[in-house]
């Protein structure tokens, strides 16, 4: 008991470690893409992800776990492909921001697929979330481009998967179902793979430090840590705190890519702070199922 109200306290902060660490990882995919396969880069990341987590499947994995992580794994394969392959025609900054409005579609889905229900305090903070994301994107000024379009359509996945994250999550073992999630993803993915085009570049040593980052820390580390969390968050409150990740996107692209950071986007970063402490001082969400 003691061990799950301690819990309760840091899965925010655990949540939002991992959201620091995806914000960073938008730098170092942009770099590689640059000269490596989207689909390439991506199959080996979850591949080193999987083969780190797979202690867990040793040791065993219901038909339910498998089952469910299967369907996650695809959703978050779809999600990636896309923003990887945005990342090519965007910058950092904006690519960070569109990703974020997964904050909007995980709760839209949650309502619609399992009735959960948003307080007013819900709907302030996702609110302030989706003001916040657009002036961070430049307000009404910015240019859209197939990068965002693209990107768009992965926060679309990114949204479904912590919707159905937060509902299969509590009825599913941490391990296995993390596992899972990276192995299925991993075989998704090959599926798209050209034969043999994984040798076609060279490995370098950038190269080979941006794959065991994202695969094993900003893959089979965060997805554990968030497979974790979400048996105790829903959906809203999930994508409210995930959505300091375009804020550190942004953080490293200025530090890091030197992308420029106007006053109505530091705004907008305000904001997000604001909503996500409506969300966590004190002011708990709660999701009531619709029986």
């Amino acid at each position: 008991m003691k061990l799950d109200r301690a819990m309760d306290r840091v899965a925010p902060a655990l949540l939002l470690a991992v959201t620091l660490i995806w914000g960073l990882t938008f730098v170092v995919v942009q770099r590689v893409v640059a000269h490596f396969g989207a689909i390439e880069f991506l199959v080996l990341r979850f591949a080193i992800a999987a083969f780190a987590l797979a202690p867990f499947f040793f040791r065993g994995t219901r038909r339910h776990e498998a089952l469910v992580g299967l369907g996650l794994g695809f959703l978050l394969a779809s999600g990636y492909l896309l923003q990887t392959w945005g990342l090519r025609s965007t910058t950092v900054t904006q690519s960070g921001f569109v990703t974020g409005l997964f904050v909007i579609f995980a709760p839209v889905f949650a309502r619609l697929l399992f009735g959960a229900r948003l307080c007013l305090r819900n709907y302030a903070a996702i609110g302030l979330s989706a003001i916040g994301l657009v002036l961070l994107f430049g307000g009404l000024r910015f240019l859209w481009n197939v990068g965002d379009t693209l990107t768009l359509a992965g926060a679309l996945f990114f949204g479904l998967h912590i919707a159905l994250l937060s509902h299969y999550s509590p009825s599913c073992r941490t391990g296995p179902l993390a596992f899972t999630q990276m192995g299925s993803q991993t075989l998704w993915l090959a599926l798209l793979l050209p034969e043999g085009s994984a040798l076609k570049t060279p490995f370098t040593l950038p190269l080979i430090g941006a794959l065991l980052f994202t695969g094993l820390l900003a893959s089979a580390a965060a997805f554990y840590i968030q497979t974790r969390v979400q048996k105790r968050l829903s959906a809203a409150r999930t994508a409210v705190i995930l959505t300091a990740e375009p804020l550190f996107a942004a953080g490293f692209g200025y530090l890091l890519n030197h992308d420029v950071l106007t006053g109505i986007e530091l705004t907008g970063g305000g904001l997000i702070f604001a909503a996500m402490l409506i969300s966590e001082l004190g002011l708990s969400f709660r999701l009531r199922r619709s029986l």
